[in-house]
């Protein structure tokens, strides 16, 4: 079972989230939050895989909950958001977020998105992905010097340029002739070795070393 917990400073967006994601027979609601300082606290005592996070909410919003949710190690952090505002995209990828959808997303995509997650993939919305890179080209990615790049082995380099093109882990493995858990764990070396929190990070990072 896929563990997730929902953080929305609305009740009824929470009750539609679990409505479509309990549809799926492999996924469980195991908590809810109303703003960020509680998503926090509820994914260091729950450790979900993967929290569906909001960016709006009050006290501590959505960005600064994911920087320590994905900073401690406690789940994988998906953002679902009405605003797809530069502001909050950049700041939700800076802080770690493994991906951020729009809430217009249909509920098999969100599902979809879950899982992927879950997986260890990352997840963009289609309408923010092209904004992303343009913005983020020449700009040095969190917690990581593109000199870093240099201390990677030859495979590493590969695992990295993959992330870049944004293959899946399942879609690396088919690449480079490895099973899809070795994929998985050469992706975790490779955000060791650069400082990154996410292979979106990982991602960025590659297309500036011009290595994706």
């Amino acid at each position: 079972m896929i563990r997730v917990l929902l953080a929305d400073d609305h009740a009824a967006v929470r009750a539609g989230m679990r409505l479509m994601l309990e549809a799926a027979a492999d996924i469980e609601i195991v908590g809810e939050a109303a703003d960020g300082a509680v998503a926090v606290r509820q994914a260091s005592a729950l450790r979900p895989d993967v929290v569906l996070m909001d960016i709006r909410m009050p006290g501590t919003d959505g960005i600064h909950a994911t920087r320590e949710i994905t900073a401690a190690g406690h789940a994988d952090v998906l953002v679902l958001t009405t605003f797809d505002l530069d502001d909050y995209l950049f700041g939700a990828l800076r802080a770690g977020a493994a991906g951020f959808l729009l809430k217009s997303v249909e509920p098999a995509t969100l599902i979809d998105a879950v899982r992927r997650v879950a997986a260890g993939d990352g997840i963009l919305a289609p309408e923010v992905t092209r904004r992303l890179l343009s913005a983020f080209a020449g700009t040095p990615a969190p917690n990581a010097a593109p000199a870093a790049v240099d201390h990677l082995t030859g495979r590493e380099r590969d695992v990295l340029a993959a992330l870049g093109r944004g293959l899946s882990n399942a879609d690396l493995a088919a690449e480079l002739a490895i099973t899809e858990a070795t994929a998985k764990t050469h992706v975790s070396r490779v955000l060791a070795k650069l400082g990154c929190t996410s292979r979106v990070q990982a991602a960025i990072l590659a297309k500036e070393a011009g290595i994706a």
